[in-house]
């Protein structure tokens, strides 16, 4: 199901045992689905959480790496003797030192770059590393260093990217491979059977991460084995990938990822910086850290792809779809990554008859990457405001129009069903309690003000699944110890795998110490990206806890003169089902206290064969539009999602409030913005100009409304992904409330205020 574009996992994925115990389905719960403060709240609030960017070793050395300045220029010759006879310079790397000619961004087997390239393809490209004993003389030493250039021409633009005259990103071309196509049925029969045909084109722009902690790393040689404290969402695809490039034994490399701010998909992969950071310490015999000034993680750290999309779709006078017919084209920068972005136009509705066509292209940008639902809001953004133009022009309210096209399978083979799906009431229950009705029929004009209200649904396609290993530890005196390799990414991983092991053994959440993301010392987990922790992870962690449990109901099965099917474990007292004068307090249990520990282990099962899972959503939201000054005021959002078990009601609403946030971002206030006749080079790659929303852009009032229907065909848990839902259909619902308030669809995001200007301004010339 997955495209190329989807979240890419550094490393070897190994395959994990399946459970013995039989886990069966929470019947009712205690704990999970509560509302639980992180368990690490007052770490990460009191500044005592120590991130990658906070640690400090005993004789560490700064680095600072030299960038090319051009958007696309071939080095000539590099003089680093200046640099090197600085002040406090302990090292300087280029494409030419020992160790460093490493090939870099690869793909399906081919790699497309190199560490330090000679040939920079983007601004920013990496020239020269330099390792210094204070970050200032580092700063120093890279503008010591004598670089030159032959400039070349550039094409930052991907339909440009594709004219012949082109200048060349990659050998080959700058389409990037064939284009993808997905198709069913007959498209020419299907649009010749409607009544109704709508063809719209629309826009994203490119969209960076700008996480609030910059990428970075520490790393420290002892002897031959590595240690790296890392910003990253997968501690082991890092292992995995620098053990690699120095030949090392996985086992001589520790990699140390406890507290991360933010990523969003740009932190999944292995950055050059740490392996930079890793060959000075060697070098210099030090331990070397190297973060990123804000400015590159603009330019360098990935981003989501701009994309055009031309949807066209047509449905029968009743609003049944007969067809659909959709093409984009994006640039995924100068190394290969898919921008591809028609899943949902392929899946989200029932349609005999669609086509949709990707087209992926090199331009002499960075390098994007996976990025919170990667394709998909771009795709919304364009299908479900077509699908709100093709609703008014059949004269149906648009939720319902959706509620008659909505998928009941998989629509690919001969289809596939859904382990769960609860689009249906994402919809109905999400506008009910938005008020759908009234507000769309409350007065629109108010002086110079409008309001509109719009809907957007959608499915995400990445479920999660194995491997996953876990480990819980129950002690005498009833505490408990968890460790997991997964990543938390600021999410509340910790917090809802230790309500799991509460919910499970009883022991109080406080109790419980949570170990996670260090390779050295934690169970195996592919990293925090795609919304599939939860599904992949949190299985693994209940198969541990009732690992744990059926071995203390065993020893006190013999203690009692009972079976342990007769026994059962509540408030860290076991008490026979029974016969209630058997029981037992946790200290009671004497083979528990002769060990000393239960140690159970737990593994996520394989997902269910010849089903599909997906989460789904649908957004609801209503706008004020100035029509003096071209401003968007967002009033109500109302997010309903459908994700299987809610396991932390607290964490749930925020990944949904966040997202939702994020989702703005790309509709109304973000767009990377580039110098395209003279330099190529972005010209706001800061938080002063790149407009990331603040909180006088979110909307006034927003809600989550989880369906929280548990998905146990799905895994033991019953959860499915929410964070990538909860930014899909976002933008898309708000450009929809904006055509409901204006009477027409602005149709390239970000709608800033000029871009409403214009669209009213056509509006009265066409008066």
């Amino acid at each position: 199901m997955s495209d190329e574009h989807a979240y890419h996992i550094d490393g070897a994925v190994p395959e994990t045992p399946e459970n013995d115990p039989d886990s069966g389905a929470w019947r009712k719960t205690v704990v999970v689905g509560t509302r639980q403060p992180k368990i690490d709240a007052y770490e990460r609030v009191s500044g005592t959480a120590v991130y990658p960017h906070d640690v400090s070793l005993p004789d560490m050395l700064h680095g600072a790496i030299l960038r090319c300045p051009h958007a696309h220029a071939r080095i000539l010759s590099i003089d680093t003797t200046e640099a090197e006879k600085m002040p406090g310079v302990e090292a300087v790397i280029t494409s030419k030192s020992p160790g460093a000619d490493i090939p870099w961004y690869e793909r399906g087997g081919q790699f497309y770059g190199k560490l330090f390239d000679d040939h920079c393809r983007h601004e920013g490209e990496e020239v020269a590393a330099v390792a210094a004993e204070t970050p200032l003389q580092a700063v120093d030493a890279i503008r010591a260093i004598k670089v030159e250039y032959e400039v070349l021409p550039f094409v930052v633009d991907d339909d440009k990217a594709l004219l012949p005259d082109a200048p060349a990103v990659q050998e080959g071309g700058n389409m990037m491979g064939e284009p993808s196509v997905r198709e069913r049925g007959d498209l020419a029969a299907g649009f010749a059977a409607a009544d109704v045909i709508v063809e719209s084109t629309y826009s994203t722009s490119c969209q960076i991460h700008a996480p609030l902690e910059p990428h970075g790393s520490v790393a420290k040689w002892d002897g031959n084995k590595l240690t790296v404290w890392d910003t990253t969402q997968g501690v082991f695809g890092v292992q995995q990938t620098m053990a690699k490039v120095f030949g090392l034994p996985i086992s001589s490399v520790r990699v140390i990822g406890h507290y991360m701010g933010g990523g969003f998909g740009a932190k999944l992969e292995t950055g050059k910086y740490t392996v930079m950071a890793a060959i000075m310490s060697r070098m210099a015999a030090r331990p070397v850290k190297l973060f990123l000034p804000r400015e590159d993680c603009f330019t360098v750290t990935g981003n989501r792809p701009g994309n055009t999309m031309t949807v066209k779709i047509g449905a029968k006078s009743d609003g049944t779809l007969t067809a659909i017919d959709y093409h984009s084209h994006g640039s995924a920068g100068a190394y290969r990554y898919g921008a591809g972005t028609s899943a949902q136009a392929a899946y989200l509705y029932t349609c005999p008859n669609m086509r949709t066509e990707d087209v992926s292209v090199y331009t002499h940008t960075g390098k994007a990457r996976p990025m919170r639902a990667p394709g998909f809001p771009q795709c919304s953004w364009s299908l479900e405001q077509t699908m709100d133009e093709l609703a008014a022009k059949l004269g149906m309210d648009p939720v319902e129009f959706r509620l008659q096209n909505l998928l009941t399978e998989l629509q690919r083979g001969d289809g596939m069903p859904f382990t769960s799906n609860q689009l249906a009431a994402c919809l109905t229950e999400g506008a009910k309690a938005f008020g759908w009705e009234e507000a769309k029929k409350a007065e629109k004009q108010q002086g110079h003000l409008r309001r509109g209200v719009g809907a957007a649904a959608s499915f995400w396609a990445y479920p999660g699944g194995p491997p996953s290993t876990v480990v819980v530890k129950l002690f005498a005196d009833g505490s408990a110890n968890l460790n997991m390799g997964a990543s938390d990414i600021g999410t509340g991983t910790k917090t809802w795998a230790a309500m799991i092991v509460a919910e499970e053994l009883g022991v109080p959440v406080e109790k419980i110490l949570v170990e996670h993301a260090d390779t050295a010392t934690t169970q195996y987990a592919t990293a925090s990206g795609g919304s599939k922790t939860v599904p992949s992870d949190s299985p693994a962690v209940r198969a541990a806890a009732m690992d744990v449990k059926q071995q203390l109901l065993g020893f006190a099965a013999e203690q009692l003169e009972t079976t342990p099917g007769d026994l059962k474990l509540e408030n860290l007292e076991i008490v026979s089902r029974t016969d209630p004068e058997k029981n037992l307090a946790l200290g009671e249990v004497e083979r528990l206290n002769r060990r000393g520990l239960l140690m159970g282990t737990g593994y996520r099962d394989p997902n269910p064969e010849d089903k599909v899972t997906f989460p789904f959503a649908a957004q609801f939201c209503e706008v004020e539009v100035n029509t003096r000054t071209g401003e968007i005021r967002i009033l109500r959002f109302l997010g309903a999602h459908d994700s299987g078990r809610v396991l932390n009601r607290l964490t749930f609403d925020n990944q949904v409030f966040g997202g939702m946030a994020m989702g703005i971002g790309l509709g109304v206030t973000e767009e990377r913005v580039l110098d395209r006749s003279q330099t190529g080079k972005m010209v706001n790659a800061n938080f002063h100009d790149y407009k990331i929303p603040t909180i006088l852009d979110v909307a006034d009032t927003h809600v989550c409304h989880p369906i929280d229907q548990p998905d146990n065909e799905f895994n033991n848990t019953g959860t499915k992904g929410l964070g990538e839902p909860a930014t899909i259909p976002t933008a898309a619902a708000i450009g929809n409330a904006v055509a409901d308030a204006l009477g027409t669809h602005a149709v390239n995001a970000p709608l800033t205020p000029e871009k409403i200007l214009e669209v009213l301004r056509t509006q009265e010339m066409e008066a």
